[in-house]
């Protein structure tokens, strides 16, 4: 801009000396027309993409500050851990680089390995148990020099001591490495960990205290706070977290970090190339996030600790000495990380129990609604064998209810999956059993069969299923409990919003700790499904610019 103005000058003070000099010859002729060329414009900057996983959203402002220092116009997009991970497998990630917290498990193989070209780490933060300090001082936790370690936690869990919550194991970083952190340590192995060197014990006992489940950090924290020292007296995930979540003054009494003795897990935050194109922005990028201004940001906004040394010694004051522990050792082996969640997802963890309450009304035969619906079904039971397609399935043990309505709720049908077996010794993936095929092929013929008429009774179908999922957990109080509601369309049967919530809180207070999922899709009114969620816990979840089966996955991480 500078050189266009500079030049623009020198081209009118050569005009007006020119007129000058015509003008003392005496000669008057008409000035030429002069043939104006535009200047050309500045060609459009190529965002430089990066998937990044959803713990990472507090570092959106780095947009800004990396293309203030670099030039480079950094644009993050931010996915779940399994789904981003999944995306950078497959060669679906349509982003130049990746970030994630931890990337151990994606480069546990030659195929992740492919993918990514360079890597940097920039920041670090351990996982750390969170425990209400009322129950830390009672339980003998917070006195000087005490040392507890993973077999600890696991027996204060045991024991009903420590109730916790936890990001899912089998779709989120801080759950994976959590549960990670138990085997490595019960293992009393230092390095090639195995699959069959788990302790099957061990992980019973952690997940024993296991109370609240979710997907996300800011999920969770919802869930915690509202049910601190209700539900769960401990929320265990990455340090930074936990220090933001005492800082909120939202705590109905703060947290004590526990480091475990023998070590933990940390996420050290690997940037990623994907895209060779673009190494050279690459290059600029890091060496800005490792550079002072970038690190003591990310220090002091986040409390991640910085990774470069000398800058880590500048925010002592901030961050707990006793976090720098001995890492883990994490295991490269895939069978290992694979049966884990396996083993997570079909005998260990709280066995579900669940009713998706299903719009059948007129307006779900149009724009392909049904059959979006239909196919959501379809791939819960069975029908996608990707990485998440595996994650999102029924389990073992799992009890669903099938909850038709349209005018009214109609057509209640249940079913049960079977436990799988299991060698008594480590872990492993597993073929699905006969009878589990049949149950997951009954619930597809559930779906298929599904006939749209009618209006929408939204409000009387979710409040019916409340109050027989609330039957349920008093007949059988170790499944976890939830309704999920599909709806396209406004409530224009039986109870309105506002007759639901009076009907909700007549309850019994037992029916808080059952959340309900809303999905939204085609018309539906997405103010008043939100005003039922905040009533009634759970999330909404949008299908109108995300495919349903999609909607499935993220539903499935929070049961």
């Amino acid at each position: 801009m500078m050189l266009r103005r500079a030049f623009g000058r020198a081209v009118l003070a050569l005009g007006l000396a020119s007129m000058g000099w015509l003008t003392g010859c005496g000669r008057s002729e008409p000035e030429a027309p002069k043939t104006v060329v535009p200047a050309a414009p500045a060609p459009e900057q190529r965002e430089f993409k990066v998937l990044a996983t959803s713990d990472l959203k507090d570092i959106e402002p780095l947009e800004k500050m990396v293309l203030d220092a670099t030039g480079v116009k950094l644009k993050f997009r931010f996915g779940g851990t399994m789904e981003s991970t999944e995306a950078v497998l497959t060669g679906n990630a349509k982003a130049d680089a990746a970030w994630f917290a931890n990337a151990k498990y994606l480069l546990s193989d030659l195929q992740g390995q492919s993918r990514v070209k360079l890597q940097e780490k920039i920041m670090l933060s351990p996982i750390a148990v969170g425990v209400s300090e009322s129950d830390a001082k009672r339980h003998g936790w917070t006195a000087a020099g005490t040392k507890l370690t993973w077999k600890d936690i696991a027996s204060a869990a045991r024991a009903g001591k420590l109730t916790y919550a936890l990001s899912n194991p089998a779709t989120s970083n801080q759950g994976f490495m959590s549960l990670m952190g138990v085997v490595a340590a019960a293992s009393q192995k230092s390095e090639a960990l195995t699959a069959a060197d788990v302790d099957r014990s061990a992980i019973a006992d952690f997940l024993r205290g296991y109370k609240i489940p979710g997907d996300n950090s800011t999920y969770l924290s919802e869930q915690f706070i509202a049910h601190q020292g209700t539900r769960a007296n401990a929320f265990i995930n990455y340090e930074s977290w936990l220090l933001s979540l005492n800082a909120s003054g939202k705590l109905r009494e703060r947290l004590h970090l526990i480091y475990p003795h023998e070590g933990v897990s940390n996420a050290d935050y690997p940037f990623m190339l994907l895209n060779d194109e673009r190494r050279a922005d690459y290059v600029k990028v890091v060496e800005y996030l490792k550079g002072e201004a970038a690190q003591m940001w990310l220090a002091r906004q986040t409390l991640r600790r910085p990774i470069v040394a000398e800058f880590a010694a500048r925010v002592e004051d901030i961050l707990p000495k006793q976090g720098l522990q001995v890492e883990l050792p994490f295991s490269p082996d895939r069978a290992l990380a694979d049966g884990l969640i396996a083993a997570y997802l079909n005998e260990f963890r709280a066995p579900i129990a669940s009713t998706f309450v299903l719009d059948t009304s007129g307006s779900m035969q149009g724009g392909g609604r049904r059959q979006q619906l239909v196919q959501a079904i379809h791939y819960i039971a069975g029908a996608d064998a990707s990485l998440t397609g595996r994650i999102a399935k029924l389990t073992n043990r799992e009890r669903i209810w099938l909850q038709p309505f349209a005018d009214q709720p109609y057509g209640l049908t249940r079913f049960e999956v079977p436990a799988g077996s299991n060698s008594g010794k480590g872990v492993a993936l597993q073929a699905d059993s006969e009878a589990k095929q049949a149950v997951l092929a009954e619930v597809r013929d559930f779906a298929d069969n599904l006939k749209m008429t009618g209006g929408t009774a939204l409000y009387d179908a979710v409040l019916v299923s409340l109050q027989r999922m609330l039957e349920e957990r008093k007949a059988n109080p170790r499944y976890q409990y939830s309704v999920v509601a599909f709806t396209d369309g406004e409530n224009n049967k039986g109870r309105t919003l506002e007759q639901f919530k009076r009907d909700y809180a007549a309850l019994p207070e037992d029916v808080r700790g059952i959340p309900v999922f809303l999905v939204l899709f085609g018309e539906a009114n997405e103010a008043a499904l939100k005003s039922m969620v905040q009533v009634t816990g759970g999330r909404v979840f949008d299908a109108r610019k995300t495919p349903l089966y999609g909607v499935f996955k993220d539903i499935r991480a929070f049961q």
